[in-house]
C-alpha cells in the first residue's frame, strides 16, 4: 500500500483526511503526511485501512494497478 490507496481510498468515499483519519484510528497529520509523501504507509496504518474498510491483500492490489494506471493516463479497461 502506499499513498496514492491512501489518496484513492479518502477520495473514492469522499472523506476529508480528517474523516479519513477517524475511520482508521490514526492522527489526521498522519493521513496529511502520507499524502504528501513524508510518511511512509507503515504496516500498522495499512493493518487499520484494511480493517476499517474490510479490504484485503487482493483488494489493495487491485487498487494499486488502477491507481497505477490513471496516472499513466492509459484507461486500466483496455
Amino acid at each position: 500500500m502506499n499513498k496514492d490507496v491512501i489518496k484513492f481510498l479518502r477520495n473514492s468515499y469522499n472523506m476529508t483526511q480528517r474523516d479519513f483519519a477517524r475511520i482508521v484510528s490514526c492522527s489526521f497529520s498522519l493521513i496529511a503526511l502520507v499524502e504528501v509523501g513524508k510518511r511512509r504507509v507503515t504496516s500498522d496504518l495499512e493493518h487499520k485501512v484494511k480493517t476499517a474498510f474490510d479490504l484485503d491483500d487482493q483488494q489493495i492490489q487491485s487498487i494499486s494497478t488502477l491507481v497505477s494506471e490513471f496516472s499513466k493516463g492509459i484507461p486500466p479497461f483496455m
